[in-house]
């Protein structure tokens, strides 16, 4: 990619014109305009003062993007097993904390339950996949079978618990991560 279309596209991103950019840079509108057309260059003060204005600077302004991991498998997850509550948490992805949702896969032993949530801003969801599960939401329970699915807005604590006699796994995802 051309420099003046990186410099074009972090532009847009900040919501700016090409003059509003000028205004901001002691530059004309004129010079944003060829540059982003890479019919000049900068000197490299004025790129630094450019791009200062844009929220970033050289370093980060000519790294090369990571490639963003999109499949996750076996590998990536990490499992935690607690006994005495009688759940299994598999976090399906590595790091999910940095986004802005958190898949988790729990199976619960019968009379199993999860810890108890806090209220909190965002969405919960849920798939149950085998079994059945209650949603405790404040004081009001609700049943979740297999095949049913679950989502409320974690407004009061909240937990699940399986009052059935068999195993229960239920596809989790909270917003933001909370788990």
């Amino acid at each position: 990619m051309e420099l003046g279309e990186k410099i074009k596209q972090l532009r847009l991103q900040h919501g700016l014109t090409q003059e509003e950019l000028a205004l901001r840079c002691d530059l004309s509108k004129g010079f944003i305009s060829q540059l982003e057309r890479d019919l000049t260059s900068p000197s490299i003060a004025t790129l630094m003062d450019i791009l200062e204005c844009l929220g970033t600077d050289l370093r980060r302004f000519f790294a090369e993007p990571e490639e963003e991991k999109i499949i996750f498998g076996d590998a990536d997850i990490f499992d935690s097993h607690d006994e005495e509550k009688g759940i299994d948490i598999s976090w399906l992805i590595p790091n999910a904390q940095k986004n802005e949702m958190e898949p988790i896969l729990i199976t619960l032993s019968p009379g199993g339950e999860t810890t108890e949530e806090s209220p909190h801003s965002g969405e919960e969801f849920g798939y149950c996949l085998a079994g059945q599960v209650t949603v405790l939401l404040g004081h009001k329970r609700h049943k979740c079978k297999k095949g049913e699915s679950f989502c409320f807005k974690p407004t009061a604590p909240h937990k699940l618990i399986n009052a059935g006699k068999v195993p229960a796994k239920v596809l989790w995802v909270s917003t933001p991560p909370s788990f």
